[in-house]
């Protein structure tokens, strides 16, 4: 468990009072080093691919459903994975890692890796279009054995499809494989679906065995050699069932050796042949979404075959190959990314260590990658670099490679920040450093990484009240006070569902901490290094050990965009909620506790019902799902993480929840007593066999209704945004219009399209600049329901001079122009920002030549001392900071190039 958020809040910042003198450029030192602002941030935990969710032990909840939105995955195959910390993972195992993060699995018996002792996590992977949505709740993990991080993104709708079923055979049973040999079982399996070759991987006991013997394997093997002789660049010779089969086989059999039986010389062998041959094809490197997928699945298999030292050759092609034309297939960069893991795991293979330091070259092919594609850090496929980077300082846990290492990971280091797009380099290097030199931690600038992190990433504290706080990167006072006005009156409507008498016995999670990440990729990048979760998900739960008073409930979260319908627009904040309030209420001890039972259905269902009903919104999805009629009543009874996608575990979990709540809620009372009690078996005889099938018959009937359009929104539609808005010159006034219905209109959030905001009825604003600009108004309601709409405002004319006589004095709402330096020179700036003055925006336009723009709250800025920076080409420069304090700031423009004619701005 986490009790708290570790790590200091940062260095006392040093900064001049009103009426003190000015420090002259260069005679201020702070306690920080310039570029070393702060700590590392998680190493992100491997999104499910394409097909795959995600399983957890423990009381954490992680959400990856996404609110309103069709998913266009289906059919998914489940499997409890056991990773080494204690960590369970459900995966689809297509394109997921061989042993999908486990250290030690792969080929097992002769050639087994041991386990690492404190590595560090693995690097960033791939989320399925699903991925917001999953959750289920966890203890942390340990962040330090995690292996690499997949995509972000997804593949096109059309691709996915296209993916999700290659080949034709319409049996698929595990006897099919078994019951097959020599060229039968190579015919047969070719002839499969991707699909059901996926399916293999949860083959346990005898069905194991004869599917998987080695002699199987071997046959397959062969097969693959000879396919890939003539590999044609794509699957239409069914390679790739064969490629997926040997995976299955490699995964299986590392869970189940004794039922499997051994693999040795042979299998090593026909693997080594069939992959030698796969990748000296010469479609192996072809840029193309069909090869992609193939090429993705073999270097995959490397790995499964623990065979990571022959292959450095092939990692370091892949690598040195890349470059954009890949963008434009999913399967491509993902097939990039795919290196990552096995150069990851190789760690616990001594032969893979061995032959990297005989010849280190693959430590300067990631250098180089991750330096030639910082770009990347500003896409959705930015953990390309950040995993190049964290998987070249990974080296700094093998002692002969670290004089190698060490410089180049301070280079990184110094081409990225703790903050801004290149974060998550800064954060996936860093996060070596401290879990393998940390000694050395001066020379990083990397001492006390977590505490730094948490400083930079959540520098917002809020107090709702006693029992709320909220932790945030960026929200504003109006999405706050929004948050805690809609978790604080969800409070009486839980417990007029549950009708319970106060919390269950020894719990002691008084208050609930959300911490709150400015967007999905921050959360990845800043929270399990933080907080120690997985980000693979649309957020966590994390409810520790209840017991103790010492423990701190949280849930963490993300801003996913802006107007998504969760009050404050944190994603999934009343799902979340409502699993602190069902676990201190309704559910005794902590998530393990009731995990021998399936209980699934209520956990999850409950918390999607609270969370739709609540706000007055209907799940549209579930109501889609009603009348498919895909799964019985007593069905649903069954439902756990190791069997449930998905659709089975939030649409359906709703649908059988709801039913329940509003059809027999007497049944509902007798189970929620047993939970309480901590009676989870004689709960489960409440619905699993004391109602048994007893209501199918009815909860099909009440399907029809449901899609029919029983089961619409709540009671009252909740709020209309609208505004007026009148402009004269810079200055537009504004009015709003909105109106509400079921309620009162609490709150408005003003987004003046600048980065400025403000909470005010009816608010004026004066821009800096003449253009066009997007205002935003989101209003919430008495009931934390919240409603946005946005207009498009043109504003003309310019700002005036500042006025004080000392040039260097910046002002609000001011500009200074005709500014001009020669390459290299600095011209220094600063203002005194009031209190009240939570948001400066500082901007240059205009001139010749190149003025990067520099800003440090503490001391002069420069190139070498700032805490934010804009540098792109030309003069057209920004920085937004928020949440800031009363007291001096301080602005430089550099000349990155000679230049002249520049006109800087501040606002506040």
């Amino acid at each position: 468990m986490i009790s708290q958020a570790r790590g200091s809040t940062g260095p006392l910042r040093h900064a001049p009072r009103p009426g003190h003198r000015v420090p002259e450029p260069g005679t201020h030192v702070t306690s920080r080093s310039p570029g070393r602002r702060g700590g590392p941030g998680p190493r992100y935990p491997p999104p499910p691919r394409p097909g795959r969710g995600l399983h957890t032990a423990g009381r954490r909840h992680v959400n990856t459903r996404p609110e309103g939105l069709r998913r266009s995955l289906t059919g998914f195959l489940i499997l409890a994975l056991a990773l080494c910390l204690g960590l369970a993972v459900l995966a689809q195992p297509s394109r997921a890692a061989a042993a999908d993060g486990s250290p030690g699995a792969g080929r097992t018996g002769a050639g087994a890796s041991p386990a690492k002792p404190n590595s560090a996590p693995r690097p960033l992977s791939s989320t399925s279009d699903a991925s917001d949505r999953s959750d289920a709740r966890r203890t942390p993990i340990d962040r330090t054995h995690l292996p690499p991080s997949r995509p972000t993104t997804s593949p096109a709708p059309q691709e996915a499809r296209n993916r999700a079923a290659k080949g034709t055979a319409a049996s698929c049973a595990p006897g099919d494989f078994g019951s097959r040999t020599g060229p039968a079982l190579v015919a047969f399996v070719q002839a499969s679906t991707t699909t059901c070759v996926n399916t293999l991987f949860s083959l346990t006991g005898t069905d194991a065995y004869n599917a998987f013997r080695e002699a199987q394997m071997v046959t397959v093997a062969n097969a693959l050699a000879a396919g890939a002789r003539s590999y044609p660049g794509d699957n239409s010779t069914n390679v790739w069932q064969l490629v997926l089969f040997l995976r299955a086989g490699y995964y299986v059999q590392s869970y189940n050796a004794s039922a499997v039986g051994p693999y040795g010389t042979a299998l090593a062998t026909a693997s080594e042949s069939a992959l030698d041959t796969f990748v000296a094809s010469p479609h192996f490197m072809d840029v193309s979404s069909a090869n992609g997928d193939i090429m993705g699945e073999v270097l995959i298999l490397t790995d499964s075959a623990n065979e990571q030292a022959r292959y450095l050759s092939t990692y370091k092609k892949v690598l040195n190959a890349y470059n954009s034309s890949y963008d434009a297939y999913w399967s491509m960069d993902t097939a990039v990314n795919d290196v990552f893991t096995p150069l990851f795991r190789g760690h616990w293979n001594p032969a893979y260590i061995a032959a990297v330091t005989a010849d280190p070259s693959i430590i300067d092919t990631l250098s180089a990658f991750a330096h030639n594609h910082l770009a990347k850090l500003d896409d959705a496929w930015f953990y390309l670099d950040a995993n190049a980077g964290s998987e070249m300082a990974r080296f700094l846990d093998t002692p002969a490679l670290q004089a190698k290492v060490r410089p180049l990971v301070k280079s990184l280091l110094g081409v990225s920040a703790i903050t801004g797009t290149t974060a998550p380099l800064w954060v996936a290097v860093a996060a070596m450093t401290d879990a393998y030199d940390k000694a050395q931690c001066s020379y990083y600038g990397t001492c006390d990484f977590v505490g730094q992190l948490t400083a930079a990433a959540l520098p917002i504290t809020y107090t709702c009240d006693a029992d709320h706080t909220f932790r945030a990167q960026s929200l504003s006072d109006a999405a706050l006070a929004a948050a805690c006005t809609s978790v604080k009156g969800q409070d009486a409507y839980f417990h007029g569902i549950v009708k319970d008498s106060g919390p269950v016995a020894n719990d002691h999670n008084t208050n609930i901490q959300i911490v709150t990440f400015a967007s999905p990729k921050d959360y990845q990048t800043y929270s399990g290094w933080i907080f120690g979760n997985s980000t693979d998900n649309g957020g966590e739960y994390l409810e520790g050990d209840p017991s103790d008073p010492a423990n701190q409930a949280r849930f963490l979260s993300y801003v996913k965009s802006v107007g998504d319908g969760f009050p404050g627009d944190i994603w999934n904040l009343n799902h979340e909620y409502t699993h602190y309030l069902d676990g201190r209420y309704d559910m005794a001890g902590d998530f393990n506790a009731g995990q021998d039972v399936p209980d699934i259905w209520w956990i999850e269902g409950f918390a999607e019902y609270v969370s739709y009903s609540y706000r007055g919104l209907p799940d549209t999805e579930a109501i889609a799902d009603a009348a498919q009629h895909t799964y019985a009543l007593s069905t649903l009874w069954q439902s756990s993480y190791a069997n449930s996608d998905l659709t089975r575990t939030y649409p359906w979990g709703y649908l059988a929840t709801r039913y329940m709540v509003e059809k027999h809620p007497a049944d509902v009372q007798n189970m929620l007593a047993k939970f309480r009690s901590g009676d989870y078996q004689g709960a489960y005889a409440v619905y699993g066999t004391g109602i048994g099938t007893r209501y199918d018959a009815d909860f099909n009937t009440w399907l029809d209704a449901c899609a029919a359009g029983a089961c619409g929104g709540g009671t009252g539609s909740g709020p209309t945004a609208a505004f007026d808005a009148a402009v004269a010159g810079l200055t537009v006034s504004l009015t709003d219009r909105s109106t509400e219905t079921g309620g009162t209109i609490t709150a408005r959030s003003w987004n003046f399209g600048d980065g400025t905001t403000s909470t005010a009825a009816n608010p004026s604003k004066t821009y800096q600049a003449a253009g066009t600009y997007t205002v935003s108004l989101t209003v919430t309601d008495s009931k934390g329901l919240t409603a946005t709409t946005s207009k498009a405002v043109t504003v003309t004319g310019g700002l005036p001079n500042c006025t004080d006589p000392d040039t260097r004095v910046l002002g609000q709402n001011c500009s200074r122009s005709a500014l001009a330096a020669g390459t290299g020179g600095l011209d220094y700036f600063y203002l005194y920002l009031p209190a009240g003055k939570v948001t400066l925006r500082i901007t240059t336009t205009g001139g010749t030549g190149n003025a990067d723009l520099y800003y440090n709250p503490n001391t002069w800025a420069s190139s070498t001392a700032y805490t934010a920076r804009s540098v792109t080409s030309g003069n057209s420069e920004s920085i937004t900071v928020t949440n800031t304090a009363a007291g001096y700031r301080y602005i430089s423009l550099y000349g990155q190039s000679a230049f002249s004619g520049v006109t800087l701005t501040t606002a506040y």
